[in-house]
């Protein structure tokens, strides 16, 4: 289904808290944790395993003061930037990425320093430390360039300190920057996931806002169909009673003739089922002309002649009108088409006429005359009265939603403003004026299609 609300409305996406620990990436957007985050949680949980390690430290070189005094700092500096981070600030959430990679890295440097230098079983894991960096904070690249750069220079400073040769500093470094770089890769392949999901998720959200927004649509037009088939009913009532009232009168006739003595001549019997059939067709047509206008089907807009769509809208329209109004129809048949849904288009045109008829409620010699002409590039459909017009305090406010100067039992507030929407779905216009020979003009504009 086409939206009537396209050119007029933009559907924007479902609102989503930014999520300030993913760094660098536009779409990568999660809804904030209550409470403490779980990745707060994470690195609460991994501060205690740091210091809880230092039960390793004892096991290397024994009970050392220096190692536990690195620890605490390295524990109690990454859980007082964990409680201290404000997470809905984007820089201050870089600036915790980046001081807890200085803190990791510096911290390691001083563990080895302390645990032996270069014969320190922990200088073997000088690659390791950028990888798990990356693992932590794979949102934000920076963690492994830094933590990349301070192990390799921290290595090398250690490997020169011991007299090493050059050949052997470069391939520490070699190590420690391939590692990190190994980790950067995979923490932008979580980024890229990250972002397809969130896009993904985006994506779905604004379907099915779309989706909401076409079935609210289409109640709406419906409701609005109602309405006018409310405003209808006492006109469709006294119409149908018509035919039904002498298609009885003719039925008591051929049942008084029929058993009489004398029977009617075949001529008679003939004239009287003439006039019989004639009024079943009437009611049917009514019939099928209420039940088309007010079916809620889904269609596409296609090429449909003005002149065949004004008739069936003023068809129903005369039933509304025939006591109020004379109604002329000036629609050539060569109009070229426009692209439109026919029962939709009709339903303005209702809409437009039903208005007409209200505003010409008891005044002698009303009418309203529907004419259709080819201006230049566009075709122009006018519905004109010789009411009233409309007063200049309502001509400005005339398609707003829910505006209308009828009482609540008469007017919703929907149809024009609907009309107008409907019209402009099919890339037409739809505007009021005042008729300078007094009455009210509503003026359509459809673009001719190319090539006509």
């Amino acid at each position: 289904m086409t939206l009537s609300l396209a050119s007029r409305v933009i559907v924007q996406d479902t609102p989503v808290e930014r999520n300030p620990w993913v760094v660098g990436t536009t779409a990568s957007v999660l809804p904030p944790v209550r409470g403490w985050s779980r990745r707060r949680k994470m690195l609460l949980l991994f501060a205690a395993g740091i210091l809880s390690q230092y039960s390793l430290d004892v096991l290397l070189v024994g009970l050392s003061g220096r190692t536990l005094a690195i620890r605490l700092v390295w524990a109690l500096g990454m859980a007082a930037s964990v409680l201290w981070v404000d997470e809905s600030s984007e820089w201050k959430v870089r600036f915790h990425t980046a001081l807890q990679t200085v803190l990791a890295s510096l911290c390691f440097i001083g563990l080895v320093l302390v645990t032996g230098g270069v014969g320190s079983t922990y200088f073997q894991f000088f690659p390791c430390v950028p990888l798990l960096l990356c693992l932590i904070y794979p949102q934000d690249a920076l963690s492994g360039s830094l933590s990349g750069l301070l192990c390799s220079l921290g290595a090398a400073g250690l490997l020169w300190m011991e007299g090493r040769p050059a050949s052997q500093v470069l391939l520490w470094v070699g190590v420690v920057v391939t590692t990190a770089l190994i980790g950067a890769y995979g923490a932008s392949q979580f980024r890229q996931g990250q972002r397809a999901e969130a896009e993904g998720r985006l994506e779905r959200a604004r379907r099915e806002a779309l989706e909401t927004l076409a079935i609210s649509e289409r109640r709406r037009t419906h409701s609005e169909k109602l309405a006018t088939l409310g405003q209808l009913a006492a006109s469709v009532v006294h119409e149908i009673n018509n035919p039904v009232a002498f298609i009885g009168a003719n039925l008591d006739y051929l049942e008084q003739e029929v058993l009489s003595e004398t029977p009617p001549s075949r001529e008679q019997l003939a004239e009287v089922l003439r006039e019989t059939r004639s009024g079943v067709e009437r009611v049917r047509q009514i019939v099928a002309d209420l039940r088309g206008f007010s079916r809620m089907d889904e269609e596409e807009p296609t090429e449909c002649a003005l002149a065949d769509v004004v008739n069936d809208a003023a068809r129903i329209a005369r039933l509304r009108l025939q006591h109020v109004a004379r109604l002329e129809v000036d629609i050539p048949a060569e109009l070229p088409p426009v692209l439109a849904i026919p029962r939709r288009l009709a339903q303005v045109l209702l809409n437009l006429l039903v208005n007409a008829g209200d505003a010409l409620e008891g005044r002698s010699g009303a009418e309203v005359r529907i004419t259709g002409r080819r201006e230049g590039a566009r075709v122009v459909l006018r519905v004109e009265d010789n009411g009233p017009g409309f007063p200049p305090h309502v001509l400005p406010r005339l398609f707003e939603t829910f505006f209308t100067t009828k009482g609540p039992e008469q007017g919703t507030g929907l149809g024009l403003a609907l009309s107008r929407e409907l019209v402009e779905q099919f890339g037409g216009t739809l505007v009021a004026e005042n008729r300078a020979e007094g009455g009210a003009r509503l003026r359509l504009e459809f673009p001719v299609r190319e090539g006509r």
